[in-house]
Formats: C-alpha cells, sequence, structure tokens
C-alpha cells in the first residue's frame, strides 16, 4: 500500500486591520463679547457693530481662561464683534483669526436693526420662540437653514482638525442651534438652551459619536444675579442672554 500524501494544512486568511478612524476633536464654541446694541436691538450681520468697554474686558477675560490650552487654530464668524472676541483669545497663541462664514448670524433679513421690543408683537415671533423649524426671516433665511450650514461648517472644521483643541467665535442663534444637533435636540426646542455672551461651550467629536463636555460656561456665576433695574444705562450679559432670539 503507498501512503496517503499528507493534506497541505490550510492557514486561515488574514483579518484585515481594524481602519484607524481619525482622532477625536475638541470643539470649543465661544460666543462674541457684548456690544452696545446688546440687549435691545437684533443687530444680525449688520456691519459696523463693535464691542463695547464692558465687551472687550469679557472677550479679554475669555481670552484669559483659554490661554492655558493647546489651541490649534481660531475661527470667527467674518463681522466685527466675532472677529473682535476671537482676536482677544488668539493673541495667547500665537495665531491668526481664521475667518468662517459658515458659522456667521443668522440672516434676519428685514429684521435686522429690529427693536426685540417690537418684533416680539408679531406673529412671526410666536412661530419662532413656539416652532423655530417653521420660522423664516423675510428676506432673509429659516432658522432650519442656519442650522444646516452651521453644522456643515463645523463638522469642516472637525476634518481639518483631527486630534486638536479649535476656538470657533460663533453668535447665540448658531450655537444653540449646534448644541441642539449634537445633543439630540429637535430645533423646535433650542429655545430651552441659553449661551451667554462671552461664554464656551465644548464638545469633544470622534468617529463614534459627540460628547459635550462644557455648556454656557462663562467661568463666573453671574448670570443668576437679579438682573439691574430697566433705567440701567449699561444693558448687562445677563440681560443679552435672557432673551429667546440674540439682541447682537
Amino acid at each position: 500500500m503507498h501512503p496517503e500524501p499528507e493534506l497541505e494544512s490550510e492557514t486561515p486568511p488574514e483579518t484585515p486591520p481594524e481602519p484607524e478612524h481619525p482622532k477625536a476633536t475638541r470643539l470649543v464654541l465661544a460666543r462674541h463679547a457684548v456690544t452696545p446694541q446688546t440687549g435691545p436691538m437684533l443687530s444680525g450681520r449688520a456691519p459696523g457693530i463693535d464691542l463695547s468697554d464692558q465687551g472687550r474686558d469679557q472677550a479679554k477675560a475669555l481670552g484669559e481662561r483659554l490661554a492655558g490650552l493647546p489651541v490649534a487654530v481660531v475661527y470667527a464668524s467674518p463681522i466685527e464683534r466675532t472677529t473682535q472676541t476671537a482676536e482677544a483669545v488668539a493673541q495667547h497663541h500665537g495665531l491668526t483669526v481664521q475667518p468662517l462664514p459658515g458659522v456667521i448670524e443668522a440672516d434676519y433679513g428685514d429684521w435686522t436693526g429690529g427693536q426685540l421690543s417690537e418684533l416680539a408683537k408679531t406673529d412671526l415671533w410666536k412661530t419662532v420662540q413656539r416652532a423655530p423649524s417653521r420660522a423664516r426671516f423675510p428676506g432673509g433665511e429659516s432658522l432650519a437653514e442656519m442650522q444646516t450650514r452651521m453644522v456643515s461648517a463645523l463638522e469642516q472644521v472637525v476634518a481639518r482638525h483631527p486630534g486638536e483643541l479649535v476656538v470657533v467665535v460663533s453668535h447665540a442663534d448658531p450655537i444653540k442651534a449646534a448644541i441642539a444637533h449634537y445633543t439630540g435636540v429637535h430645533l423646535d426646542l433650542f429655545q430651552r438652551i441659553v449661551v451667554s455672551p462671552a461664554s464656551v461651550t465644548v464638545f469633544e467629536l470622534s468617529a463614534h459619536g459627540a460628547a459635550m463636555l462644557k455648556c454656557n460656561d462663562t467661568g463666573t456665576l453671574d448670570e443668576l444675579l437679579p438682573p439691574p433695574p430697566a433705567d440701567s444705562a449699561q444693558p448687562t450679559a445677563e440681560a443679552a442672554a435672557a432673551g429667546k432670539v440674540e439682541r447682537a
């Protein structure tokens, strides 16, 4: 009898290596500091509105709070109050502020420059408060469109800066819309979110999802103080944060 040939042992197929996911990015969303118009007026995208003395102090304090962080880049909505706030952060890191049009204020259209006390009397105001996903500003954009382009701009930033800490200076309503998106809150509920001037909201964004590390953090408890008398000459950051549509 002939010996049976030995069967070659089959080598199991190699398991392909797991694809490497980009490292998590820390996204610091900062609202601009106050202007002389913060409070009674809806500034929107109106040009020529600079920080007030109080706002410059707020921006300075924000820059000092973020000075110890490894900030890779500072982006800002390309109008004066956001750029000036961002510069107060960037100077601590030897960076130049990069304009980011996608995080600009909502286009309030014909409402731009209006007095909040008058706008609050309109039917559209009720929609903005109760069903913002249905709201479109006359001659401007809808809040749903604002949320879409805000999140798109932030996702592009995250893709460009894997594993880095990035600061983006924007406005209350766009930041509120981003918070709603990343925490799974419907846009119709975003008016429940408060974003104070010069506050910081932080997300860690990775291939596995989003985690909110901080929300509306100002480093103080000043937001809990009672509002000043109605005849106070200088509107405060707390008064600005009280409104449901950003006031400057």
